[in-house]
């Protein structure tokens, strides 16, 4: 058995950044749904901008928003307007097609792969 990549999330735009809340990133519940991400889910946030890297778990934000927050400590490494990557993986004892979402700079869905 192996993580392999499940779902991705490709160059979402971090909307908003809430060090003061206890931790997580907050996803459009839309965008949870097409990735197939689930609330509570581990993911790996990656981002472009930066480079910086880090897990947390996913928390649902307002269907059709578009919000991306990275809150708690994560909005230290992440910050309001960078380009991200948020991938979830899945432990399977054999190779799988990840489910890619593409999104414009508003985070809204232009392609699924």
């Amino acid at each position: 058995m192996k993580f392999v990549l499940n779902s991705k999330i490709f160059r979402a735009t971090v909307t908003q950044a809430n060090v003061k809340y206890e931790g997580s990133i907050t996803i459009d519940t839309d965008l949870c749904d097409k990735a197939g991400f689930w609330i509570g889910e581990k993911v790996l946030v990656v981002s472009n901008t930066t480079g910086a890297r880090l897990e947390t778990y996913v928390i649902p934000g307002g269907a059709g928003s578009g919000i991306i927050c990275m809150n708690g400590a994560a909005a230290h490494l992440i910050k309001a307007g960078e380009e991200i990557i948020i991938m979830g993986f899945k432990l399977s004892d054999k190779p799988i097609n990840p489910k890619i979402v593409f999104v414009d700079k508003n985070n809204k869905v232009v392609k699924i792969k």
